[in-house]
């Protein structure tokens, strides 16, 4: 059954999703861990850890956090939306900047 969250996903995220889920599966099994002991580490159930393997999402960000936590692999998270890499916010920034730049007037002071 495809679930709210499935269907209103914009494509380029439900592909990301499917890939992270796929990724999350090799490394549990390059690191030779069972559904079972993966689950039991994460505190999840072996369901949960299948719907992440498929990327649903559905399963809350802090599953998927958990999970590759579990398998070491959370370092770069912290950087995927890092903003001194966000080319397009650095774009929308740039082309605030005023066109010309006018010297502050002095204030006349007040009695």
């Amino acid at each position: 059954m495809k679930t709210h969250a499935t269907s209103t996903l914009p494509r380029a995220a439900r592909h990301a999703l499917i890939k992270l889920g796929e990724d999350i599966a090799i490394a549990r099994k390059k690191r030779r861990i069972s559904t079972v002991s993966m689950a039991e580490r994460a505190f999840i159930s072996r369901g949960t850890l299948y719907k992440v393997e498929k990327g649903d999402p559905s399963v809350s960000m802090g599953i998927y956090v958990t999970v590759l936590a579990m398998l070491g692999l959370v370092d770069g998270l912290g950087n995927v939306a890092d903003r001194s890499t966000d080319t397009l916010g650095l774009d929308i920034d740039e082309d605030r900047l005023p066109q010309k730049v006018q010297p502050r007037r002095p204030r006349p002071e007040r009695p």
